[in-house]
């Protein structure tokens, strides 16, 4: 297995696609869809003698451009399989547009976010300025959690991870005694991945991003490869460390609520974290609301029109997290 490692100024940066060579050539994940970072993979390739017509292959992680961006390039070249799970298949397809250009879930997201329009405006302008990096349509064959493939002697497990998307899914893989996984966004060895507006289409967002915390847990990898930067040698550790981080946000949200009163996301989003620009402008309320309705869902705030309000006293945020 081999790593190719590609620049991303608009995301999260140093996004990584894994090389499987053998009997086929199999990619997992494919980068965005700019021409500096299509060089740079077909270079990647080429530097393991390979073309973008010998993948036979592609997995993908999720739906977001900068994983899968290149994958209508990769396919057109040589025909190559694409999997994706079933959840993310009509985003990559270009079936179902994604918030990118899907301008009336734009304007009912913003609006039950009560985003203002200063903001609204940058955000939709940088969102515009940026639906290409989708690339071409795919044809997209689906996959569900526990369809396991052969690539080259080893089995892959999709394991579905919800929550940074809808369809997000790692793939497990053993090797020379190894537990491993290619898990994408799920977890991610410096930034704690975005739930709630990575994904508006995620019902309960960061309930099933806990759940999804627990299975990496449960799952007791020896070790992760996620798509962005260096491998993570302790994937149980890091998604403890990420179920903690939500702990102390939703302790910080409750607080904001207790100061300030009934609240909307953008305005709790505000007192987190400040001024925002661009694609932060959808993730930082995106952040606030996936745990106002964490919140919501146990009953400690109720939601009246677009404002949240705070109804238990000192409530046990140790409650609405599994303990690990």
């Amino acid at each position: 297995m081999e790593r190719i490692r590609l620049g991303n100024t608009v995301f999260e940066g140093e996004n990584n696609v894994y090389l499987l060579q053998g009997e086929e050539t199999v990619l997992v994940d494919a980068g965005v869809a700019t021409e500096p970072t299509r060089e740079e993979f077909v270079d990647g390739l080429a530097s393991f003698g390979v073309t973008p017509a010998d993948v036979d292959r592609v997995f993908l992680t999720h739906w977001h451009y900068d994983h899968a961006g290149l994958a209508g390039m990769i396919q057109d070249a040589g025909g190559a399989t694409v999997h994706a799970h079933e959840a993310d298949a009509g985003l990559i397809s270009g079936e179902e547009p994604s918030l990118m250009e899907d301008r009336s879930l734009q304007q009912e997201t913003f609006e039950a976010w009560q985003i203002p329009d200063g903001p609204r405006e940058e955000l939709i302008s940088f969102l515009g300025g940026h639906a290409e990096l989708a690339g071409d349509d795919v044809d997209v064959t689906p996959f569900t959690g526990g369809d396991r493939f052969d690539v080259n002697g080893i089995e892959l497990e999709a394991v579905h991870l919800p929550g940074h998307s809808a369809g997000l899914s790692a793939f497990a893989f053993e090797e020379n005694g190894e537990r491993q996984a290619f898990v994408g966004d799920a977890i991610l060895p410096k930034y704690t991945p975005n739930v709630g507006g990575a994904d508006v289409r995620v019902e309960a967002p960061l309930a099933k991003y806990v759940e999804s915390l627990v299975e990496i847990v449960d799952r007791d990898w020896d070790r992760a490869l996620p798509g962005h930067r260096d491998p993570i040698e302790d994937p149980v550790g890091r998604a403890r460390e990420i179920l903690g981080h939500h702990r102390e946000r939703t302790e910080n949200v409750i607080d904001v609520l207790d100061r300030h009163g009934a609240c909307d996301a953008w305005t709790v989003s505000h007192h987190l974290f400040g001024e925002l620009e661009t694609i932060h402008i959808l993730h930082g309320p995106g952040e606030a609301f996936a745990h106002l309705d964490h919140l919501e869902r146990h009953g400690i705030v109720e939601q009246e029109a677009t404002d949240y309000r705070l109804v238990v006293d000192e409530p046990n945020v140790e409650e609405l997290f599994p303990e690990q």
